[in-house]
């Protein structure tokens, strides 16, 4: 699974000019490629592992911003899956981060108070303002700033709906989980039981539960 656009550019500009990028640079991002998907997929133990050789490999150029980019494509998989742990990898680094990776770690922990959208990536932008998904058509993207926007307090119940479409479509069961369980909860609050018995049964469906 390829990384987002604006990530791949930032974490290769180094190098981008070459016409044989180190060999650590695809390293790294078949490994971060592969742990994100296994992630997303709930394959916990091989994501781990793949994402703890990406990371190896990136340390090896002594670069604390090349890591800090490797920790916020792992920790924007986790916002993707409403699993918010504050990037303690990426803050470890933040002092030598660039001014757009420290944008873009606000931007998913829903620190979007006085944020400046200029440095965020081009089609995060609009979710900045707006809070809405829907027009990121990037599945990965769009699913990363639902995880933004609700930890900001700005999803809507259409824009969960949107997002369970998406994560279902592409066969993602960690995100599809986790964005099942705010719509359970919502429709317990409603009191709309015929609504948390449908929804109580998909997520058996997809923990594979009997």
């Amino acid at each position: 699974m390829r990384m987002f656009a604006f990530l791949a550019v930032a974490f290769l500009a180094g190098c981008a000019s070459k016409p044989l990028p180190p060999d650590w640079q695809g390293d790294a991002k078949g490994l971060l490629d592969a742990s994100v998907d296994d992630y997303l997929k709930g394959n916990t133990a091989a994501a781990r592992s793949e994402f703890r050789d990406a990371r190896r490999a990136t340390t090896s150029t002594g670069r604390p911003d090349y890591v800090a980019q490797v920790e916020l494509v792992r920790c924007a998989a986790q916002v993707a899956s409403l699993d918010f742990d504050d990037c303690p990898g990426y803050l470890a680094l933040a002092l030598e981060a660039t001014p757009a990776q420290r944008a873009y770690a606000d931007y998913l922990y829903g620190r979007w108070q006085g944020l400046d959208a200029a440095l965020l990536p081009e089609q995060h932008r609009p979710v900045l303002a707006t809070g809405q998904v829907a027009n990121l058509a990037d599945p990965l993207a769009r699913l990363v700033a639902a995880g933004a926007s609700f930890k900001a307090g700005r999803m809507t119940p259409e824009g969960i709906a949107l997002v369970i479409d998406t994560a279902s479509n592409q066969g993602w069961r960690r995100p599809l989980l986790a964005w099942l369980g705010v719509q359970v909860q919502r429709a317990e609050a409603a009191g709309n039981t015929p609504e948390v018995l449908r929804i109580r049964r998909r997520i058996a469906l997809v923990s594979g539960e009997d």
